[in-house]
């Protein structure tokens, strides 16, 4: 096997391409997936059958409460799910999701010794949601030079985003082509954002 990589893992398409792709490169797959209180557990599951499936050497959940913070159709119980599209950021945005979500992958890579991270965010079809932007990428990399031992210590983490200019039709045909198995994953519901992955290596 080649270089750890450590996968942050939704359950959903976008993060199982981002598996698929990171074991076609010769990575050692280890997958994280974040129960962070979430309406819908099925992910959870989905992430775990979509791991083994793909040939992950490890999956780890994390659990974080994001319920205690709301201010999410996903996280709180009082914000309806949206059945379409709307203008702007919509409601199943969650607070600071990604940041968080991208810490744990963080900290995982550093107690692995990995000096890449992935993420399946995408700029094409991002519907709205800031944390799945170029610039939010590239300033978690800043951050991560400074905020982390190994980046003291001169060792750059990477963050990888294999799915940042492709449409949704380019990754599902990405995925098939690397043998992904889409009836795994999760259900796409309107306005989700994208998933991430993390390389470890």
């Amino acid at each position: 096997m080649g270089e750890r990589c450590v996968v942050l893992l939704s359950g959903g398409l976008d993060s199982a391409t981002v598996l698929a792709d990171i074991c076609q490169r010769g990575y050692e797959a280890h997958t994280l997936a974040v129960d962070y209180g979430q309406r819908h557990k099925a992910e959870l599951k989905a992430a775990q059958n979509v791991s083994q499936a793909l040939g992950a050497k490890s999956h780890r959940v994390v659990s974080i409460d994001l319920r205690t913070i709301g201010g999410s159709a996903l996280t709180d119980d009082a914000i309806d799910v949206p059945t379409e599209l709307g203008e702007g950021i919509p409601v199943t945005y969650v607070p600071a999701r990604n940041t968080l979500m991208l810490s744990l992958a963080l900290g995982l890579a550093e107690v692995l010794e990995a000096r890449r991270i992935g993420i399946g965010v995408n700029a094409v079809d991002y519907s709205g949601y800031p944390d799945c932007r170029p610039e939010f990428i590239q300033a978690f990399e800043a951050m991560a030079q400074l905020a982390t031992k190994a980046g003291v210590e001169g060792h750059r983490c990477v963050i990888d985003t294999p799915l940042i200019d492709l449409t949704k039709a380019a990754i599902i045909q990405r995925g098939m082509s690397l043998g992904v198995d889409y009836g795994l994953t999760k259900p796409t519901r309107p306005a989700w954002p994208a998933v991430f992955v993390i390389h470890v290596g």
